[in-house]
């Protein structure tokens, strides 16, 4: 699976305002921009993302994924600041 597809499918599962994928072939790092992780502790935000690539994990398809989470007001703190 490319890396668009794995994008598409973080996107889907946790309804992503933006997704930024990096790394190479089977070990991506992943920043995940989501107001549904409003609220919810950082191991809740990555179960929601974990939940979406679980079967390429399972399968080998995928073998790491490096992530960061971060709500939408998050991230624009972030970007501002």
């Amino acid at each position: 699976m490319n890396p668009e597809q794995i994008k598409d499918l973080i996107q889907k599962a946790t309804d992503a305002e933006q997704v930024i994928l990096s790394g190479e072939g089977c070990n991506l790092d992943a920043i995940v921009v989501s107001s549904a992780f409003e609220g919810k502790s950082p191991i809740q935000r990555q179960r929601m993302v974990y939940s979406a690539v679980d079967e390429l994990l399972k399968s080998g398809g995928l073998h790491a994924l490096a992530l960061k989470t971060f709500t939408l007001e998050q991230w624009n703190a972030q970007e501002r600041g």
